[in-house]
């Protein structure tokens, strides 16, 4: 299952939920108001390579040479 991050919309809290493939919006709610208004949030990651990249290694096609899969 996948986590995502949301933020609520009535109390201005951002949390995490593990949300299953088939969890309809209507199961979502804020953890600390309870509150349905809540939105998803853009998530960052980091691959964690541990090496320098270089332009030669880097994926041209799906971000940009930024992945390192190349």
């Amino acid at each position: 299952m996948p986590m995502y991050t949301y933020i609520c919309k009535d109390c201005g809290q951002s949390f995490e939920l593990l949300v299953g493939i088939n969890a309809g919006k209507e199961e979502l709610k804020c953890e600390k108001c309870g509150s349905k208004n809540i939105q998803r949030t853009v998530a960052t990651f980091n691959t964690g390579s541990g090496g320098s990249s270089s332009s030669s290694s880097s994926c041209p096609t799906c971000c940009g040479g930024a992945c390192n899969l190349g």
